[in-house]
């Protein structure tokens, strides 16, 4: 099943979060309830590299990621560079 949802949507600001003394991150409740994200949700992080420094992380649910959604994903980061 090919499912074209996900990297054919546009990009949207959700929220603004900050990294604690710890290293954490914390989603805000309404992001968390409007994608259905609960504790112990594993997430498969990405990064996207410019020539010095980190340009952006995404955060893709693990249960959902395969090979076809990983084939979306990787020409959309591809492309950010440019």
């Amino acid at each position: 099943m090919h499912n074209n949802n996900c990297c054919n949507s546009s990009c949207s600001i959700e929220a603004v979060v900050s990294v604690d003394e710890r290293g954490q991150l914390v989603l805000p409740k309404d992001l968390r309830e409007k994608y259905g994200i609960k504790a112990g949700d594993k997430f498969v992080v990405l990064t996207l590299n410019s020539t010095e420094s980190l340009c952006c992380i995404a955060f893709v649910k693990a249960d959902s990621l395969n090979s076809v959604v990983f084939e979306q994903i990787a020409p959309v980061f591809s492309n950010l560079g440019k």
